[in-house]
C-alpha cells in the first residue's frame, strides 16, 4: 500500500491529509515514471495501448472485463436454482401443510396472512411442479451449496498463492457448469438426495473462485486502481443475479425449469473457452502485454514477489493480526444479510407477497441491479478518496462499511412493519441489498491492502468464515416459516439480520485497519549483476534502512534504474 493510499507517511491509524514521509515509496511518483518516454501507455497508466493507428484495450482492462463475466457466470449458475426451485415444488402440497397449520394456529397468528390477490388465483395450477418438498426441505437443498462451498475456500487461496489463480478460477467454474447441465437428469435419476449432493459438488468447485480471483488482483492491480477494479470485477456477481432472477423465471413460465439449468450451463462452458485463451496469471506470465503496462504495473506495485509458489504463508503473524479478523467479521456479516435474502427472497415474494413465478424473478433482480451500480461507483469514489488524500485508507474503509450496514439494518427492520403493502415491502428490499455495495468498499478490498502477497490466503479464510451464512441463514428461515408462513416469521428473519449488521459495524469500526502489516511486505533485493539475492520480510527484525532497493523498469531498453532508500520502514507499515 502506497503512502498516498493512507494520506500520509505517518504510522498506522494516522488521519486522512500530512506530508508523506520522505522513505516512503511512492506509487503516484512510481507509476509516472513507469509511463514516461512510453508511446504505449500515457502517465496515468492509460487502459489502452496502441499499436500503429489502432487502439486495443490494455490487458488489465481484458482481464477485468472477463473477470466480471466470470462472476457474473458464477452467480448464474449459484442463483439459478433460488426462482427454478419454485416451479420445482407441488405448490398444492406445500399450501396444504401450510393451511393445516394455519387451521391449528390462533386467529392472531393467520391475521398475520396476507389475502392472495384475484389475479394471482389463475397461477394456482400452472405453479404447481412435481415435488412434494417442504420448507424444511427446500431450505436445505438451497443450503446444500455452502456446505461444499466452504470447503474449499482455504485450500483454493493456497493453492492459487502456489500455482496461479487463472487455471483453479477456469476449474471452478467449468466444473460447475458441466453439473449445472447435469442437474435434471440427476434429479430425475434421485430426487432430493441427489439435488443435495449436486449442489454440494458444485460448491466445492465455486469455492475456488473469490481466493483465485484475489491472487489475480493483487498481481494486475495498482495500488490506486485496487478499488476500482475489485468492485468491477465482484460486480460481475450482482449483474449475474439481476439476469438469472427474471430470466429464470421466464424460463420456468414458458418453456420449463430444466431449460434454466441447460441454458445457464452452456454460460459457464462458453465462458470457460474465453478464459483459457486470453487471460494470464500475471504480468510476467502474459505474451502480448505491453512493455509499458507491465512495467507500469510492478513500478506501481513497489518491490514485491511476484513470482509463484515463492511465499512462505506466515500462518502465525495472520492468525495474530486483529485487522484481519475485523475483516472476517464484516465478511461473515455482508453475507449474512445477502444470502439470507438471496436464497429466500423468491419464496418471501411468492408467500408473503403473493407473486407468481413471473413476476417473482423479475422482482428478486431488481434489488441486485441497483446492488451492482451502487458497487461500481462505490469502488471509484472511494479510490478518488484515498488519492486525493481525503481520508485515511483506514478510515475509507471504515465509512463505507458502516454506511453499507447500517443502511441494510434500518431498511429490514422497516419492511417487518410495512404489512401487505407490497410497493412498499419492495421498495425496502430493495434498498437493504443495494445499500451493502458501499460495504465493498470498505471490507472486499481490504485484503489487498493488509497483505497483498497473501490476499488468495486471506480472502480464503474470511471467505470460508462468511460462507457459514450461506447454510444457516437460509436453514434459519426454514425452521422460522416452517408450514409458518406469515409476516410475524419473516419479521424475525429481518429482525435477525439487521441485529448482525449491527454487530459487524461495531466489530470492524473499532478493529478495522487500511494499513499494510509489516509481516507482509518482502523487498526484492537485487545485486549488482541484476540477479535477485534474497526476500527480506520487514518483521522488525532488520531495518529497511540497511536495504537498498534497485528497481528495473523491465521490458525497456534503456533499463531505467530507480533506486531509494526506505528508511525506518520497520516501524512504518506504508512502505509498500
Amino acid at each position: 500500500m502506497s503512502a498516498n493510499d493512507t494520506g500520509s507517511g505517518n504510522a498506522v491509524g494516522g488521519g486522512g491529509g500530512g506530508n508523506r514521509s520522505a522513505g516512503n515509496y511512492d506509487h503516484d511518483a512510481a507509476s509516472q515514471h513507469a509511463g514516461d518516454g512510453s508511446d504505449a501507455l500515457s502517465s496515468n497508466g492509460s487502459l489502452y495501448k496502441l499499436v500503429g493507428k489502432i487502439s486495443f484495450p490494455s490487458c488489465r482492462l481484458v482481464l477485468s472485463v472477463l473477470a466480471f463475466l466470470g462472476f457474473f457466470v458464477v452467480y448464474c449458475l449459484r442463483v439459478n436454482l433460488s426462482v427454478a426451485i419454485v416451479a420445482m415444488v407441488n405448490t398444492s402440497y406445500t399450501r396444504h401443510l401450510e393451511a393445516q397449520a394455519a387451521g391449528n394456529a390462533s386467529k392472531d397468528a393467520s391475521d398475520e396472512m396476507c389475502e392472495v390477490e384475484k389475479h394471482n388465483e389463475t397461477h394456482e395450477i400452472k405453479d404447481t411442479g412435481f415435488y412434494n418438498w417442504d420448507s424444511s426441505q427446500q431450505g436445505i437443498i438451497l443450503a446444500a451449496f455452502f456446505y461444499g462451498y466452504i470447503t474449499t475456500q482455504i485450500p483454493g487461496g493456497i493453492l492459487a498463492q502456489r500455482f496461479g489463480g487463472k487455471f483453479l478460477l477456469l476449474f471452478g467454474i467449468c466444473w460447475t457448469s458441466i453439473l449445472t447441465i447435469l442437474t435434471p437428469v440427476l434429479v430425475y435419476a434421485g430426487g432430493f438426495a441427489a439435488l443435495v449432493a449436486t449442489r454440494i459438488l458444485e460448491g466445492i468447485g465455486e469455492g475456488v473462485t473469490y481466493p483465485a480471483m484475489h491472487v489475480m488482483l493483487s498481481k494486475w492491480a495498482p495500488p490506486l486502481e485496487r478499488s476500482k477494479m475489485t468492485t468491477f470485477v465482484y460486480a460481475g456477481a450482482q449483474v449475474g443475479t439481476v439476469v438469472t432472477m427474471p430470466v429464470s423465471g421466464l424460463l420456468c413460465e414458458y418453456v420449463s425449469w430444466e431449460s434454466v439449468f441447460y441454458i445457464f450451463g452452456a454460460i459457464g462452458v462458453a465462458w470457460s473457452i474465453l478464459w483459457f485463451f486470453l487471460v494470464f496469471d500475471s504480468p510476467q506470465t502474459h505474451p502480448r502485454i505491453s512493455a509499458a503496462e507491465r512495467s507500469y504495473i510492478e513500478t506501481a506495485q513497489g518491490p514485491q514477489n511476484q513470482e509463484k509458489g515463492s511465499l512462505k504463508v506466515p500462518w502465525l503473524e495472520i492468525a495474530k493480526c486483529v485487522p484481519i479478523y475485523a475483516v472476517a467479521v464484516a465478511h461473515f456479516t455482508n453475507n449474512w444479510g445477502y444470502y439470507t435474502l438471496l436464497t429466500c427472497l423468491p419464496q418471501y415474494l411468492k408467500h408473503i407477497l403473493n407473486f407468481d413465478i413471473k413476476k417473482n424473478g423479475v422482482v428478486s433482480g431488481i434489488p441486485y441491479l441497483v446492488l451492482w451500480g451502487i458497487m461500481v461507483l462505490t469502488g471509484f469514489l472511494a479510490d478518488w478518496m484515498r488519492k486525493k488524500n481525503f481520508l485515511s485508507t483506514t478510515n475509507v474503509r471504515k465509512l463505507f462499511n458502516a454506511v453499507g450496514f447500517l443502511g441494510p439494518a434500518a431498511c429490514l427492520i422497516a419492511t417487518g412493519y410495512v404489512n401487505c403493502n407490497a410497493p412498499l415491502a419492495v421498495t425496502l428490499i430493495v434498498m437493504s441489498v443495494g445499500l451493502t455495495g458501499i460495504s465493498w468498499g470498505g471490507w472486499s478490498v481490504n485484503h489487498l491492502d493488509l497483505a497483498p502477497p497473501y490476499a488468495g490466503t486471506l480472502m480464503g479464510i474470511t471467505n470460508a468464515i462468511a460462507t457459514i451464512p450461506g447454510f444457516v441463514g437460509p436453514s434459519v428461515v426454514g425452521a422460522l416459516t416452517q408450514n409458518n408462513q406469515t409476516r410475524a416469521a419473516w419479521r424475525a428473519v429481518f429482525y435477525i439480520s439487521a441485529g448482525v449488521y449491527l454487530f459487524g459495524t461495531i466489530f470492524y469500526a473499532i478493529f478495522g485497519s487500511g494499513e499494510r502489516q509489516k509481516w507482509s511486505v518482502e523487498i526484492k533485493k537485487i545485486d549488482p549483476d541484476g540477479h535477485e539475492a534474497e526476500h527480506t520480510p520487514l518483521d522488525g527484525s532488520k531495518s529497511a534502512a540497511e536495504v537498498n532497493i534497485k528497481l528495473v523498469k523491465v521490458g525497456d531498453d534503456s533499463k531505467h534504474d530507480v533506486n531509494t532508500i526506505l528508511p525506518n520502514a520497520a516501524h512504518d507499515t506504508n512502505v509498500v
